[in-house]
């Protein structure tokens, strides 16, 4: 059994809050509590990050994904109309079939992963950091950094036009 410290228990608390989050994002029937809930996933996986002490990652975590995306869908939901005319449905055999499913496949990925034997060697990562990553990004793959935000702003610009167009 691991032992019962505080990495222990900030792992537990995180991981807990990010699933939390990825359930209740699927589960809420509002779009902007699904980007909020999102958003919360996102911190408690920029959280599991600094454990894991990949403070670039975590930090990346934050700023492009609970800060750039999360804002970035919520102006597209402020830019497009939504109708919530469905009323949500009680708990049913779907859901509950649904439930099993998922606990199913849970049992069977946790038996997986614990006997499943690890490497004991570690992997030599001296030679990753972040100047070098930024090397690579700014130097070789600045192109295809570039494409993607061009990209981005297009899909931005398509669904403000579409928006429009349901208007008239």
């Amino acid at each position: 059994m691991a032992q019962l410290n505080g990495e222990f228990v900030a792992f537990f608390i995180l991981s807990v809050m990010a699933i939390g989050g990825a359930v209740f994002m699927i589960n809420l029937t509002k779009v902007v509590h699904m980007a909020l809930a999102l958003a919360f996933t996102f911190f408690s996986i920029a959280g599991l990050y600094l454990l894991l002490n990949a403070e670039f990652l975590a930090v990346v975590q934050v700023l492009i994904y609970a800060g750039a995306i999360t804002i970035l869908m919520l102006f597209m939901i402020m830019l497009t109309r939504h109708q919530n005319d469905e009323e949500a449905e009680p708990f049913g055999f779907r859901q509950g079939l649904s439930f099993v499913g998922v606990a199913a496949f849970f049992g069977i990925v946790m038996w997986v992963i614990y006997r499943t034997p690890l490497p004991a060697k570690t992997a030599d990562t001296s030679g990753y950091t972040v100047e070098r990553i930024g090397h690579v990004l700014f130097q070789q793959q600045v192109i295809p950094f570039e494409l993607v935000s061009v990209l981005l702003l297009a899909a931005l610009v398509g669904a403000v036009v579409l928006a429009r167009k349901e208007e008239s």
